[in-house]
């Protein structure tokens, strides 16, 4: 009781310090997340130019993305395309509100109809576009909530509807935007005559040369400082993005040669017969063995990773390491077990056969619904396709003469109708399986039906070239990979690696144990790919955490199979590159700076020979330079100095000039003055459409650098 008075006596005192502890707590979480503070959202993917791209939208965007774009992308190579696409949409919106530019519902009509009226689902029963069927398809969609239905050969629903109806509009919006951009761009007569001019009026000149080279990189010095004045001089050269370098060390799970080993004498006990005790009947069974079995097919497909194939195989078709001895094995013979890029592999000759390389043929495709390339006036079932054909063979069969008319009224094969149904000599890689087996394995004169994917065919052998052997071969294949004891181990020698870095250095705890740390330098916020080590978004997103800093390590799984222990070795932060970076490139451009004044201090003399005798350096001609293209020959290209030539009189001899690749002195010996055109409409014409190709791209650049965007991808990717 004592206690309990105690605590009611100083309640206003717990209760201000549970109200302190809960305050802490907020702050804490606040400036933890500083969006949170500082008013930034967490569902807002990026901002241009005050428009917010909202973050489920765009999500649902990056999945739709991530389908049409198939299974061998990813969500960031969808995401990156759909952000460009959006940026793009938020740019142009801005600009079309400024010029009043809309799509209004009669022009809009005229567009959907332009873009759909091949579609059946909207066309009326003459098979044309019908703005009544159109409306109803929409309200169907509408109706069944977030549900497809089928649209020519794809499915959409409501949502795609309206986003495929907005880039509709877009597009107009932009096609008549860009028409106006495009209009004003035109080169005039005046513009076509200095072009021409600048290409056709001309100078000879005499030169003098002292190339940077003179001067030996050692006599330059170049500091710190130089580079940081040189890099402050130049920030639109070296603004760079924030990136980290980093350093990793991988652990591969790869089999072992124990792993090999095993999985070899895994696949001899395969070939002969093994007795072994049925635990349900309490007998002892004989297991057939691969040299024995009489159902080749089922004893593959039930101990291989990779299914029989039921096919004839020329040599060359062969794994080309072990071609000649398979294809010289006689049948019922067995090779292996052999190594064959990822498998380890047994492989029994089952049969063999002629066949020829090549095969001329004709043939008639009867398509049915559900076919592939099926056109859409299709309305065959199988058995009516099936049956057809069977009759077309009677036909032909018994009148072959019949068969080129018969391809033109039956046929839906139109890469073959205007042959009357052939295909010249071809090998057996070109047609489609069934196909192949009968062209290959029947007699030239043979005529059958075979059913494919596209239909049935109604095939005649017409000649058949250069048979050889060709042999069936079953395989067992088992894939190499590493045991649970080897697995076990990379992990236990990565962990082991990881914990030695508490102490050690990341370097020198890599080279004791003699593993190789690879380096990887200037990876961006919004990589996706680690060269060597494939896709790790992971990785790029933990170096760039607020909590990571240079010194930091950590082990990641990597998509290969395996570890990778990652040290972040630099971080740079977005603005101006350091001095340490940027030395690569700058300290060239600093000392042709340097070495130039140095130049320029020894030069003397008033002509060019004069100098050129002073410099040691050859005197150099260049004849007919002009200003569209100004390059020396026996110098590369030298604007400055050509630019200045072309500012001097017949006679005139420059200062000295800092160029490209040296010092220059020039003396102009001939004034080539152009004569002059009586019409300079081509010019213009021609300078008119290198404008307007190149306007659509530049403008859109433009407008991008110039627009305020907040990106945010790195939040949610």
């Amino acid at each position: 009781m004592a206690v309990l008075n105690k605590i009611r006596q100083r309640s206003l005192f717990l209760i201000l310090i549970i109200a302190l502890a809960l305050f802490s707590f907020v702050l804490t979480d606040l400036f933890r997340n500083s969006d949170a503070l500082f008013g930034g959202s967490q569902d807002v993917v990026a901002t241009v130019n005050g428009t917010n791209i909202n973050r489920a939208d765009f999500m649902n965007r990056v999945e739709q993305m991530q389908s049409q774009l198939g299974p061998n992308s990813t969500s960031t190579q969808a995401m990156n395309r759909v952000y460009d696409q959006e940026v793009r949409k938020a740019i142009m919106a801005s600009q079309f509100e400024n010029l009043g530019l809309s799509v209004e519902q009669d022009q809009m009509k005229d567009l959907l109809k332009q873009s759909f009226s091949s579609y059946p689902e909207l066309q009326n029963e003459a098979g044309v576009f019908d703005e009544n069927k159109m409306t109803e398809f929409v309200s169907n969609l509408k109706a069944l909530n977030g549900q497809s239905a089928p649209l020519g050969t794809f499915q959409i629903n409501y949502q795609q509807w309206v986003s495929t109806e907005s880039n509709i509009a877009l597009g107009a919006q932009e096609r008549a935007y860009y028409a106006m951009v495009k209009a004003g761009v035109n080169a005039t007569l005046g513009e076509a005559e200095v072009d021409y001019m600048l290409e056709n009026a001309t100078r000879d000149l005499n030169y003098v040369q002292v190339p940077f080279t003179s001067i030996a990189d050692s006599l330059v010095e170049v500091t710190k400082s130089d580079i940081t004045k040189y890099i402050s001089q130049h920030k639109d050269k070296y603004e760079v993005e924030a990136t980290r370098d980093i350093s990793f060390v991988e652990f591969k799970e790869v089999a072992s040669v124990e792993d090999e080993e095993n999985l070899k004498a895994d696949l001899l006990k395969l070939l002969n017969n093994q007795v072994e005790f049925n635990d349900i009947t309490k007998n002892t069974d004989t297991i057939i063995g691969f040299r024995n079995t009489t159902d080749v097919e089922n004893f593959v497909n039930s101990n291989s990773d990779v299914s029989y194939n039921d096919t004839f195989l020329t040599k060359s078709q062969l794994p080309s390491a072990v071609a000649d001895t398979i294809y010289n094995t006689p049948v019922g013979g067995i090779y292996g077990p052999y190594k064959d890029g990822g498998f380890y592999k047994l492989s029994k000759v089952v049969a063999e056969t002629q066949l020829p390389d090549s095969v001329k043929v004709r043939h008639i495709l009867i398509p049915h619904l559900g076919a592939q390339s099926a056109q859409p006036d299709v309305t065959a079932t199988i058995e009516d396709a099936r049956a057809l054909a069977d009759s077309i063979k009677t036909v032909v069969t018994a009148n072959p003469s019949k068969f080129p008319e018969l391809v033109t009224e039956f046929s839906s094969d139109q890469g073959s109708v205007a042959n009357g149904g052939e295909y010249d000599f071809h090998p057996i890689t070109q047609m489609v399986k069934p196909f192949s087996d009968f062209e290959f394995q029947n007699e030239i004169g043979d005529v059958g039906v075979v059913q494919t994917v596209f239909g049935f065919h109604i095939i005649e052998i017409l000649d058949q070239k250069n048979k050889s052997r060709a042999i069936k071969v079953a395989t067992i294949a088992r894939t190499i990979e590493p045991s649970e004891k080897t697995i076990d181990a990379t992990f236990a020698d990565a962990s082991k690696f990881e914990l030695a870095l508490q102490k050690e250095d990341f370097q020198a705890a890599a080279k004791e144990r003699k593993l190789t740390a690879k380096p990887v330098n200037g990876i961006k916020v919004l990589d996706e790919n680690i060269p060597g080590l494939g896709s790790q978004r992971t990785i790029v997103r933990w170096a760039f955490e607020d909590g990571t800093k240079v010194g930091d390590y950590k082990r990641f799984s990597i998509p290969s199979g395996g570890y990778a222990v990652v040290q972040v070795v630099k971080s740079t932060k977005k603005g101006l590159m350091d001095a340490e970076s940027a030395s690569a490139t700058v300290l060239t451009e600093i000392r042709n700076e340097k070495k130039a004044a140095m130049i320029i201090e020894g030069i003397t003399g008033t002509t060019v020979a004069e100098i050129a005798k002073n410099q040691s350096r050859a005197t150099n001609k260049a004849s007919a330079v002009n200003m569209k293209n100004p390059t020396l020959s026996g110098a590369g290209a030298e604007p400055k100095v050509v630019g200045t030539a072309f500012g001097l009189e017949e006679g005139g001899v420059s200062k000295p000039i800092v160029g490209n690749k040296g010092v220059y002195v020039v003396e102009v010996t001939k004034v080539n003055q152009a004569t002059g055109l009586d019409n300079y409409q081509a010019i213009a014409n021609r300078l008119s459409t290198t404008r307007t190709n190149a306007a659509q791209t530049k403008v859109y650049e433009a407008l991008k650098e110039t627009a305020d965007i907040e990106d945010n991808r790195a939040r949610f990717f």
